[in-house]
């Protein structure tokens, strides 16, 4: 029987990050709203989207033959799901920033600062978190050169341990944007989804929905309940966030009935527009709003602003681009005489 290879529940669980993801920022938007600054959990989003971008990329690939053709295919495929609508982004934040009546409260100014986003090397607002998933994508490349003949291949998979001991004993060393810092993520993400492949789908009872659905809630709560703000990064969330990742994918019939749901796998869908452009549209809309709308009404019409500005952008930038650009580069391929 052949695996799927689309997993639903992880569309629910992209879905929540993202959600969370918005969230977080509304502080940002209405300071004088105090409650607003319980619901600050961006850095287990992004943990949750590092895992999955690994687990995926495994599940995926890991079990492909790595050739020249594959390894291209792979690598093309994943910069056009990313770069066309991450530029677009990046340009419209450069523009909205110029505008120094309006205060945008991530700006990107100056040719440098707008050229480094451009080569994926910015930092700025949620910008930062682009930067390593793309060094990941060529990292990977290492990775399943590995898992496509592990035994074969066995000094590359004790080179790669070796590299990640190291940077575990020097405390993964490096700003945010260089992957060394979060190849915690990555890695165990890949580890969790190359071992769901081997092991295969199957349904599991009711008490492991409840433990999944029970993970994710803590995993999002933790930092509220043990004040582990300064201390998130690092191992022990790596380890949560891949086994929560791990745990969505196996799930049971409570958790998918929670993770596939409608508006969380149409939220996972959209969720990498939304990530992009929640915080420039919340912030046009809130500042467009009557001054004395009540607060969770204003805040309710940023969100909903933001999914729906998100989107149009999934439906005419980000999936037409990647459709366009992979039909060109299959039609290329074919009058090289490559297969497919």
């Amino acid at each position: 029987m052949q695996r799927p290879q689309h997993i639903g529940s992880l569309d629910g669980l992209r879905g929540i990050a993202s959600l969370a993801v918005v969230l977080s920022h509304i502080i940002l938007l209405f300071p004088n709203e105090s409650w607003a600054g319980a619901l600050v959990f961006g850095n287990e989003a992004v943990a949750l989207f590092f895992c999955l971008s690994g687990f995926l990329m495994a599940y995926l690939y890991g079990s492909k033959a790595f050739t020249r053709e594959t390894a291209t295919d792979y690598l093309f495929s994943r910069v056009v799901r990313i770069y066309p609508v991450y530029l677009v982004a990046v340009l419209a934040v450069a523009g909205l920033s110029l505008l120094a009546p309006l205060d945008y409260p991530q700006p990107l100014l100056g040719s440098v600062q707008i050229m480094r986003h451009v080569l994926l090397l910015g930092s700025t607002g949620v910008f930062w978190s682009i930067p390593p998933e793309i060094q990941f994508y060529v990292f990977f490349l290492l990775l399943w050169f590995w898992m496509a003949a592990p035994r074969r291949r066995l000094v590359v998979g004790v080179a790669i341990g070796i590299l990640f001991m190291l940077l575990a004993i020097t405390g993964f060393p490096g700003p945010g944007i260089l992957l060394p810092s979060k190849l915690p993520y990555f890695l165990f993400g890949a580890l969790a989804g190359w071992l769901f492949s081997l092991m295969g789908t199957g349904q599991n009872g009711p008490v492991v929905g409840i433990i999944t659905l029970g993970a994710l809630g803590f995993f999002f709560a933790s930092r509220a309940l043990f004040n582990t703000e300064n201390d998130f990064w690092g191992l022990s969330s790596a380890i949560a966030a891949a086994g929560i990742v791990f745990m969505a994918a196996s799930g049971s019939a409570l958790s998918n009935r929670v993770l596939t749901a409608s508006p969380l796998r149409f939220l996972g869908k959209i969720s990498f527009s939304l990530y992009l452009f929640h915080m420039p549209v919340m912030f046009l809309t809130s500042r467009a709003l009557p001054t004395d709308l009540p607060a969770p009404i204003a805040i309710s019409v940023c969100v909903l602003a933001a999914i729906g500005f998100s989107t149009l952008s999934y439906r005419l930038i980000e999936a037409p681009s990647r459709r366009m650009l992979m039909n060109t580069w299959r039609r290329r391929r074919e009058l090289r005489g490559v297969p497919a």
